[in-house]
């Protein structure tokens, strides 16, 4: 299934018992493009005691990851899809924190489109986290191999470091993103936004995501690109990010201090592949 163009393998975790220490293996087969099913990770879908349903987030190169936004848009299709639930407001949990979902349904009764109430940004730097100093990082210098970036750090759930260009299609992402991503700044790694304001509601964007590389959408990294707009009063609140998957809307309500994206969600195919545990 994918998000924009966003691809993971989806596996129901209630249905496939698959011992906890043998997943990042699995996880790194399956995200082969060449020798597995190909995808920017896997996820499995699994049952929660204090949601609906619980993701658990892996990045293609196995290491396990808090949320993605394009990811739980598909699990909630995969639920109300396959009839494990016929609620239309839904709740999934994911490295512990609980998202809200609202699904829209289209003629055949399958989700087409999905709005995600994603929480409230987190802008402290312990909390991000990013080693810098200050109540927040906002449009702050970042020496990234003897160049200097303006960055805006915010975690959606996870980290996200993003940088304004003015041309975002110029960005030579295969050799910035990982010198981003491994900065000693960020102790847990970071995905990076790259973003080119339009204007006050449109955007592009590129994402360089921790553990997996370059993708062409990111559901948290659209949300902190929107925070990240306001805070450096690029945009207003609600705004159209364009990725090089399609386009997800974005907006920060101020006053509750919640983030809300909308995105649609699809399904690619299904089917089996063999896996021997342990090779």
């Amino acid at each position: 299934m994918h998000g924009c163009g966003n691809d993971y393998v989806y596996i129901n975790g209630a249905a496939e018992q698959i011992p906890q220490e043998e997943k990042p293996r699995l996880v790194r087969f399956l995200s082969d493009r060449h020798t597995g099913v190909g995808g920017d990770g896997a996820i499995f879908i699994n049952p929660s005691h204090e949601a609906d349903f619980e993701m658990e987030m892996y990045n293609a190169d196995g290491t396990r990851a808090e949320m993605c936004g394009n990811g739980i848009r598909c699990v909630a299709k995969y639920v109300y899809d396959k009839g494990l639930t016929d609620k239309r407001q839904l709740t999934i949990s994911s490295a512990g924190k609980i998202k809200y979902l609202d699904l829209t349904v289209d003629g055949e009764n399958k989700v087409s489109l999905v709005k995600v109430n994603m929480g409230a940004p987190i802008l402290l730097p312990a909390q991000i986290p990013v080693a810098l100093p200050g109540e927040r990082v906002v449009n702050a210098p970042l020496n990234v191999d003897g160049q200097v970036y303006p960055i805006t750090c915010v975690s959606m759930g996870n980290p996200h470091a993003v940088v304004f260009v003015e041309h975002v299609g110029d960005m030579d992402l295969e050799k910035i993103g990982p010198l981003f991503e491994h900065h000693q700044v960020f102790p847990n790694r970071t995905n990076t936004e790259f973003v080119e304001v339009v204007d006050r509601q449109h955007v592009k964007m590129r994402v360089w995501e921790r553990g997996t590389g370059e993708t062409l959408a990111c559901g948290t990294g659209c949300c902190a690109t929107a925070v990240a707009c306001v805070l450096n009063d690029l945009t207003d609140p609600s705004v159209t990010v364009s990725v090089l998957g399609g386009e997800i809307q974005v907006t920060w309500d101020r006053e509750q201090d919640l983030v809300y994206m909308t995105g649609p969600a699809t399904t690619v195919f299904e089917g089996e592949i063999e896996y021997v545990e342990g090779e």
